[in-house]
């Protein structure tokens, strides 16, 4: 019963940061274009107020998923980029993806590669 306990507790950590609330799109979307200014995030999460995609981002700073890189230039340039961690979780939900475009809706929503944005995804399905 204590190797389960054990288990459970990364499991437990993975499903806190899985379960806030667009932290997958953020995640996605940076990792689609490998490195990305809050207002291409602002255009391409357009269902995200400016206020949750900001907060979202600390928190993934935070946990070590997203970097955050301040350019002092005028006008000033903030980028985002996932680290390494971030990349890693990012490659995991790949087949999250791919089952969802299966489906082809959950709940009524349809999602498609083209309409969710999946750049990636699209290149690992032509690779099948």
């Amino acid at each position: 019963e204590k190797e389960n306990e054990t288990a459970q507790c990364p499991l437990e950590a993975v499903i806190d940061i899985l379960g806030r609330k667009w932290a997958l799109l953020i995640i996605n979307a940076i990792g689609n274009s490998s490195e990305a200014r809050f207002s291409e995030l602002e255009e391409q999460l357009k269902i995200v107020s400016p206020k949750t995609l900001s907060d979202t981002l600390k928190q993934l700073q935070r946990e070590g998923l997203v970097n955050r890189k301040y350019h002092s230039e005028i006008p000033p340039r903030v980028e985002y980029s996932l680290t390494q961690d971030g990349k890693g979780l990012w490659e995991a939900i790949i087949p999250i993806l791919k089952w969802t475009t299966a489906r082809g809706s959950i709940n009524g929503r349809t999602c498609s590669p083209t309409k969710c944005k999946l750049k990636r995804y699209k290149k690992l399905k032509n690779s099948d």
